[in-house]
């Protein structure tokens, strides 16, 4: 550090240089400092698994909403063989007898053809619905990951207050709050 000019550092570098000074070994920072190292490691982990978490809703969101316009194309698809199945049963109400079997042929084929539409259209419904489930709970997964990594930070913060004003009753909440991140934490863990 230079000898001259302005110079700013943390709560922690104070302490350090405080307890290299007097050559005394102060267990009170040492405590906070490890514990706020450990928090804030821990911290990084939950940040990353609630991102990852927001991504995988994103995805699975986005995949519901594909199922569903191709679950919508294929009833687009259902409706249009309907029209032209009606359309089929007109001309067999008013052609002569000779020409109704053609009428009724195409009649059958598109019943037919309507049945395997509509069947890959509710297949496509249950995938979005499912797409729409997992992400759901990707989501809630990255509301607890969010509560963990939020409760550590204010863990954090305590632990620099207390480190400051040397109160025993802050280093308490301070570990309790974390503790209460852990298990937030711990609860995302087990998809809880």
């Amino acid at each position: 550090m230079s000898g001259h000019g302005f110079h700013v550092h943390g709560p922690h570098d104070h302490e350090l240089e405080h307890a290299a000074q007097h050559g005394g070994k102060d267990s009170f920072a040492g405590t906070i400092a490890v514990m706020t190292a450990i928090l804030a490691t821990i911290g990084a982990l939950f940040s990353y698994m609630g991102g990852a978490t927001q991504a995988n809703a994103g995805l699975f969101k986005n995949n519901a909403a594909i199922k569903k316009t191709e679950a919508s194309n294929q009833w687009n698809y259902y409706q249009a063989k309907s029209s032209k199945q009606n359309l089929a049963e007109l001309a067999l109400a008013l052609v002569p007898e000779e020409r109704k079997a053609q009428y009724q042929g195409e009649i059958e084929r598109y019943k037919k053809e309507k049945a395997e539409i509509k069947a890959g259209a509710e297949k496509l419904e249950a995938e979005a619905v499912a797409w729409d489930k997992q992400s759901d709970a990707q989501l809630h997964l990255h509301h607890r990951w969010a509560q963990a990594t939020t409760a550590l930070q204010v863990s954090i913060a305590l632990a620099a207050i207390a480190l400051l004003t040397r109160r025993k009753w802050l280093e308490y909440g301070m570990f309790g709050v974390a503790g209460i991140g852990i298990v937030l934490g711990g609860l995302a863990m087990a998809h809880i």
